[in-house]
């Protein structure tokens, strides 16, 4: 048999007719008309090489052939059904889903845990899985649904894709308490002076800081370049490097941070998700618990 020619209608017609036992009582149940549900009778036994029912007296009486598959057949239907209705309704309380994240670690540092929790409550048997990803195969994950959400300190452009501004963060200069050269503070002369730790996952592209220097045409000295935020605490409190990290992860630490001594704009943190997933139920409740616990990452 060719999958590729099965017709689910017809199996809806199959189990009207076997449950009403004539052709035109399940004409009446599906409302459709006689010669309708004949000819798709006519097609599924062409399919099955089977007359599935057989006239006896007025009613029609199923072959074992179609005895065999009618509960396959309902199962299918059912679970067709189910399917379709599920997709208009969510509940979050019972509902058994993994979202996949691809973010960076700020995120999975900052909101990650206050997302969980509201997860504990809310919906015990959601999980979340986050991972890392390059940025030229967001789309292409998204599309095919092994990625939901991407979440970028810049904007990323394509037509496939919706966004939301989710959050707005500030850099602050990260050093470990005492710091000899820091006893009054930082100015900018003491700031490019000191070896500084630049966080990017880009590896020669300018980022922020380095693009408000230019503006003033100054040049900051860097000493080493890593790609997490989470890895400098580690080395910042061994050293005497400094490193300009976004504030809501800075304040976790027990290291002192100082306000930049030039102007830097805001850092904007944008959550995407593809088109396809837009009016999703379940996808836009999650949007929403989202959102909510990114109220309280605000830049000060």
């Amino acid at each position: 048999m060719n999958l590729n020619r099965i017709d689910l209608n017809l199996f809806a017609v199959f189990d009207a007719i076997y449950t009403a036992g004539s052709l035109t009582k399940a004409a009446d149940v599906l409302c459709i008309t006689q010669p309708a549900v004949s000819n798709s009778l006519a097609r599924l036994r062409d399919m099955l090489n089977d007359p599935l029912f057989v006239r006896t007296g007025h009613s029609m009486t199923p072959t074992p052939v179609a005895q065999n598959i009618i509960g396959p057949a309902r199962d299918a239907l059912s679970l067709l059904r189910k399917s379709v209705q599920d997709s208009h309704t969510f509940n979050p309380e019972t509902a058994e889903k993994t979202f996949h994240f691809a973010t960076r670690d700020l995120f999975e540092a900052s909101l990650m845990p206050r997302l969980l929790a509201n997860l504990h409550t809310r919906a015990p048997k959601i999980s979340i899985t986050n991972f890392e990803l390059s940025r030229n195969a967001v789309v292409s994950a998204m599309a095919s649904g092994s990625l939901d959400f991407y979440a970028d300190s810049s904007t990323f452009t394509d037509p496939h894709l919706c966004k939301h501004q989710f959050a707005q963060d500030r850099f602050v200069v990260m050093a470990r308490k005492n710091h000899p050269d820091l006893r009054n503070g930082i100015d900018l002369e003491t700031f490019l002076r000191l070896g500084q730790i630049n966080v990017s996952n880009r590896r020669s592209d300018p980022g922020p800081i380095e693009l408000a220097l230019d503006k003033i045409g100054k040049r900051r000295r860097i000493v080493l370049r890593g790609q997490h935020f989470l890895t400098v605490p580690s080395i910042i409190v061994k050293t005497d490097l400094i490193a300009c990290i976004p504030y809501h992860l800075a304040k976790h630490y027990d290291l002192s941070f100082y306000e930049l001594p030039f102007d830097v704009p805001p850092v904007e943190h944008y959550l995407y998700w593809h088109v396809s997933a837009d009016h999703d139920l379940a996808h836009i409740w999650m949007r929403e618990q989202i959102l909510e616990v990114a109220k309280q990452f605000n830049p000060h």
